[in-house]
């Protein structure tokens, strides 16, 4: 079956699967400056959509709570009204209400009156370099499957970059979509907290039958890389046709290729 994936901006995008609605770290705030503890970012595109007109969704897919280019406050208000919040475990307890925590390789299940379901895997992610974690907290990454054999599995990285607990993904799961957060996201030091180009052609190359549809490369100042250089890279290696750059508020029909 035909995935729908809508880009709402920067990490945020509304995934339609068999029936089921599902939205990746919700960020609807307008442009501006955002402080927290120990950096100040700054947002430079809005949202193509509001979170009112998304309408309700079946689950969101957090990656971690505590960064605002992931959660920001008009997200927040969206976690109240969404029917399911699956995130990390560490998340889960300091947004209380209805949010479940997943550690990774966990699962959990969205279901309707139909019988289709999906299955949501909870994946590891590592917010920069070896070493980060003290500082960028825990994340994590999904990987959703449905129950029907004609829909092809979708990994969503979260913020991640290129290391063993991707890979390892790979070699548990055959996706067919791949929606690794690039824009090599840079705030304190020399290193990248999300994937560069060279981290999204490994995990290309990590998942040979996928199409590569990338999020979180547009919207804040702290991306150092766009769209455009991971088509650019894509083109010069030969990966060119797997790589599906995706036009914000327009509902796209994502199959493998």
């Amino acid at each position: 079956m035909p995935i729908s994936i809508t880009l709402i901006g920067g990490p945020t995008a509304l995934i339609e699967i068999d029936g089921f609605r599902l939205l990746t770290d919700p960020t609807f705030d307008a442009p501006g400056a955002y402080q927290l503890p120990h950096v100040k970012l700054e947002k430079t595109i809005g949202p193509a959509l509001t979170a009112d007109a998304i309408g309700p969704v079946d689950a969101v897919l957090l990656s971690h709570d505590q960064h605002s280019d992931n959660l920001d406050n008009s997200g927040r208000e969206f976690l109240k009204h969404a029917k399911r919040v699956l995130t990390t475990e560490a998340g889960a307890r300091r947004l209380g209400g209805h949010a479940e925590g997943l550690a990774p390789w966990a699962t959990s299940h969205v279901k309707d009156r139909d019988g289709n379901s999906l299955t949501i895997t909870a994946t590891p992610a590592r917010h920069g370099p070896a070493g980060i974690e003290p500082l960028s907290g825990d994340v994590i990454g999904f990987v959703v499957s449905s129950n029907r054999k004609d829909t092809s599995a979708v990994y969503i990285s979260g913020d991640t970059t290129w290391f063993d607990g991707v890979a390892e993904v790979a070699r548990r799961f055959k996706c067919r979509v791949v929606l690794p957060f690039a824009g090599a996201a840079q705030t304190r030091g020399p290193f990248h907290l999300t994937m560069d180009t060279n981290d999204t052609i490994e995990t290309a190359r990590a998942f040979p039958d996928a199409v590569i549809v990338p999020l979180h490369t547009e919207g804040w100042a702290h991306f150092r890389q766009d769209g455009e250089d991971l088509r650019k890279t894509f083109d010069v290696l030969g990966f060119g046709t797997r790589l599906r750059l995706l036009e914000p508020g327009v509902p796209t029909v994502v199959e493998a290729p």
